[in-house]
């Protein structure tokens, strides 16, 4: 009975972070704060059904949902000390993300026809960031919203996504033919389909300058040159693609004033201390602040920090939790990172392979982008951070980007699972 409140099995360590945490939420608040310990109910009520869910049912690679949810968890916590109202939101927005998760799973296991989509894929994306430049709305100086009823939802998180499926349908089959395109004579079949991945990549790129979106310009880029990377089979076109970037890297810093701004205050954010530098500058401010060990939950004051549920939530979670907290998260990263670096050497498909190395590079980029951009390290970007920001449409469609590098965990055959659910350290070789 007691063996199962056994501190080796991560589920556990969860539960009791949220415990301690929402413990202190509720002692913080005065009167005490009896909706707190409502919020703590319901998020490890959430964690621990979705995990048992995975791991009774042998769904794949069970530290994936483990890692998330931890990651999740802090998250909450913090938006939830800054803003109530909002933190119960972002919780709503996980037992929807939650359900889509399983969704994507069931979906992806399922259905073997997915690799044959890619014109598909590469349409949907085009057509993503045409509807967000037409009918998007200016937050923050990017127009990359689209408003339906007061509601902001971000287009661009579901392109990324699109985009990933498009360079695993590309290169399932060593660039020959797979794409679906009409032949033309005069040009040899591989460059074609060259030339098409350059213009499905280039062209959406340019339409997410136009909206000022740079962090998903970026997200876009390098995601594009690290697949290229791995898969590509030429040096030469690799080059050339990475010397393409540097046109649309000097045509977003000289004429979109909003990312030049980005760049000169990531150089010099003391040239204007009040001003556009004030958010780098708090930023830096409540890191330094916190220490180690951090101030305490509820003891600092990151809500000077403007945007501090979304771009900033990394420095909010150091000022309060300690660069200790700060260092964990990043090592958490790190892990899943490596969970889905696991699964990609363990398979034999390419267009699985590829889409699994995408999904786990698109992770490991938007926590680079972020979180160096909150301590200074590069520029400055309206990016967010997997599983911690506030926002649904962020965390919806990594749900759904977990779910299926979950489905392509339970997809091949050759990586043991360890089972936490019965006996500790238990290897399941039925896989």
């Amino acid at each position: 009975m007691f063996g199962a409140l056994t501190y080796k099995r991560p589920i556990n360590l969860v539960m009791a972070a949220n415990m301690a945490a929402y413990a202190v939420l509720y002692l913080y608040g005065q009167p005490f704060d009896n909706n707190a310990l409502f919020i703590c109910l319901l998020v490890t009520g959430l964690i621990c059904t979705g995990y048992y869910i995975i791991a009774g049912l042998e769904m794949g690679d069970e530290y994936l949902f483990l890692i998330v949810s931890m990651l999740f968890s802090l998250g909450l916590v913090m938006i939830y000390r800054l803003d109530r109202q909002l933190g119960q939101k972002q919780l709503i927005w996980f037992a929807a993300g939650l359900a889509l998760f399983f969704t994507s799973y069931l979906l992806f296991y399922k259905g073997r026809f997915w690799n044959r989509l890619g014109l598909l894929y590469a349409a949907g994306t085009f057509l993503l960031n045409i509807a967000t430049l037409v009918f998007g709305k200016e937050i923050n100086g990017s127009t990359n919203w689209i408003i339906i009823s007061g509601h902001s939802f971000q287009l661009s998180e579901l392109s990324k996504i699109l985009f990933i499926l498009f360079l695993a349908c590309y290169f399932k089959e060593q660039e020959s033919g797979m794409i679906g395109i009409p032949r033309l004579k005069w040009m040899k079949r591989e460059t074609q389909n060259r030339v098409f991945l350059m213009a499905v990549t280039f062209i959406n790129a340019l339409l997410l300058i136009f909206q000022r979106d740079w962090g998903t310009v970026a997200l876009f880029f390098i995601l594009y040159i690290v697949i290229l990377y791995v898969f590509g089979g030429s040096r030469l076109f690799l080059l050339g693609n990475m010397v393409c970037t540097i046109p649309v890297a000097l045509f977003g810093y000289f004429f979109i004033y909003h990312i030049r701004v980005r760049v000169d205050m990531w150089l010099n954010p003391w040239s204007d201390p009040s001003g556009k530098g004030y958010q780098l500058l708090q930023s830096l401010f409540a890191i330094g602040s916190g220490g180690y060990l951090g101030t305490g939950i509820g003891s600092g004051r990151p809500d000077l920090i403007p945007a501090v549920n979304t771009d900033f939530i990394f420095s909010a979670i150091c000022e309060e939790m300690g660069i200790m907290i700060g260092i964990a998260v990043i090592l958490l990263y790190f892990i899943l990172f490596y969970r889905g670096a696991k699964i990609v050497l363990n398979l034999q498909e390419r267009f699985y392979k590829a889409l699994s190395l995408g999904i786990s590079v698109m992770f490991g980029i938007q926590t680079f982008i972020i979180i160096g951009g909150v301590i200074k390290l590069i520029p400055l970007t309206g990016i967010t951070l997997p599983f911690i920001s506030y926002g649904g449409s962020s965390l919806v469609s990594s749900f759904i980007s977990l779910g299926i590098l979950q489905a392509v965990s339970r997809i091949q055959p050759d990586l043991p699972a360890v089972r936490t659910v019965g006996k500790e350290n238990e290897i399941d070789d039925r896989k």
